[in-house]
């Protein structure tokens, strides 16, 4: 029993600690699913709170999986952990039965199950934290009690820290179907002989003042005794569903320009903003400035906006903007950029860059060999995230290792 109470411990934590890292690197995309969640519970009062919640949640499954693995304060974790799984494996069958949102988010982007799913998927984790729980007075103290309590505030400041990064910047790891290197086209095609929704349809005729249900099989087609009424239909079977859906570009005038957008050869500097009444006063001079450089250098540039034509006439006004804004869904813009606004360069359809409002290049880095430069950054971002990363695992290890040795 020991070994099996070892086992479970620690496949409980790498759960915990996958699930509080994936929401830790992208807070945006959890506290917009808080957003969605109190929309639903009638709780808009809280939407403010939902950055912080959502920092507080990924730190909180972080930190329980961290003491999970290690074997830290293992009756305060037992706790932690048996209650944490309580309450979302309720929440959980409420999002299978009611369907409120079509994915609960437990894992962000990275891995996107259904609800139904979800709630099997968190049944099997309450039963291995039930199962803690039962023998949290069998767990051997990883070290003395203040040295575990000096660990957990640490891997707390790492879990709180991270996200905090990547709330100012982007996150470290992109699992967003828009990341860098997307050729937008082919993410919105659908497959040849890909599976489709299937439908049960009903059809509702009446006679004699009486109304039957039918099926597409045995309706009266021929009876002209029978009145069409009504029809209903059930989705019973979900198809394929491209990893980009709804992505639609069109101007103030209702004209769809998508396809002119992701066909052109040009490079174009797109801008991506949620809501326009929301950007701060001093980035309006940063964006006018990209909007000169592009016109002067023949390149092209669109600022894309869910915020209503009168908001942004408004806005054309105040800072005297020359360039026209375009529109999109207001779910699209978020998910393709955590910032608003957002800085992405597109050619030929495909994502070369996106920047943060906090990391916004100058202008004239993008003369010259504009693709060259934009590979030439993103390889050594990536190679300082991974650089970085290892730091952190490396001189937690060593740390853990210390304070062992030194209990």
């Amino acid at each position: 029993m020991k070994y099996v109470r070892i086992i479970i411990r620690i496949l409980l934590g790498l759960v915990f600690v996958f699930s509080g890292f994936v929401k830790g690197i992208d807070p945006m995309g959890s506290a917009i699913k808080f957003t969605e969640y109190f929309g639903i519970f009638h709780m808009s009062w809280l939407e403010s709170a939902a950055i912080v919640l959502s920092i507080a949640l990924s730190t909180a499954e972080f930190l329980i999986g961290v003491a999970l693995i290690i074997g830290l304060r293992m009756k305060v974790t037992a706790w932690a952990a048996l209650l944490f799984m309580s309450f979302f494996t309720v929440l959980t069958l409420y999002s299978a039965i009611a369907n409120p949102v079509t994915d609960c988010g437990c894992f962000g982007d990275a891995l996107v199950i259904t609800n139904w799913q979800t709630f099997y998927k968190n049944i099997i984790l309450i039963s291995l934290a039930i199962f803690i729980f039962y023998f949290r007075n069998k767990f051997i103290p990883y070290s003395k009690p203040e040295t575990e309590w000096i660990l957990v505030g640490m891997f707390a400041l790492l879990g709180c820290g991270i996200s905090i990064y990547c709330y100012h910047h982007l996150p470290i790891m992109d699992f967003r179907p828009y990341n860098i290197g997307t050729h937008i086209p082919s993410k919105m095609t659908i497959p040849e002989g890909a599976q489709t929704d299937q439908y049960f349809t009903r059809l509702l005729y009446e006679k004699n003042g009486v109304v039957k249900e039918f099926t597409i099989d045995n309706y009266p087609s021929t009876d002209s005794t029978w009145t069409f009424k009504d029809s209903k239909s059930e989705l019973i079977k979900k198809g394929y569903t491209p990893p980009i859906h709804g992505f639609s570009i069109t101007t103030k005038n209702n004209e769809d320009i998508t396809q002119k957008v992701l066909s052109d050869t040009s490079y174009s500097f797109i801008f991506i903003s949620e809501k326009v009444e929301k950007i701060k006063p001093e980035l309006w001079s940063v964006i006018q400035k990209y909007h000169h450089f592009a016109i002067s250098n023949n390149q092209k540039f669109y600022i894309l906006t869910s915020s209503l034509p009168d908001v942004t006439d408004m806005i054309k006004k105040t800072y005297q903007i020359e360039f026209d804004f375009h529109y999109a869904d207001q779910t699209t813009l978020k998910t393709i950029i955590r910032s608003n606004p957002g800085l992405m360069v597109l050619k030929d359809g495909v994502i070369l860059g996106l920047w943060h409002f906090n990391d916004f290049p100058q202008p004239d880095y993008f003369k010259g060999n504009i693709l060259s430069k934009i590979l030439t950054q993103y390889n050594k971002s990536i190679e300082w995230k991974r650089i970085g990363l290892l730091f952190m695992g490396f001189m937690t290890v060593m740390v853990v290792l210390f304070l062992k040795r030194k209990s």
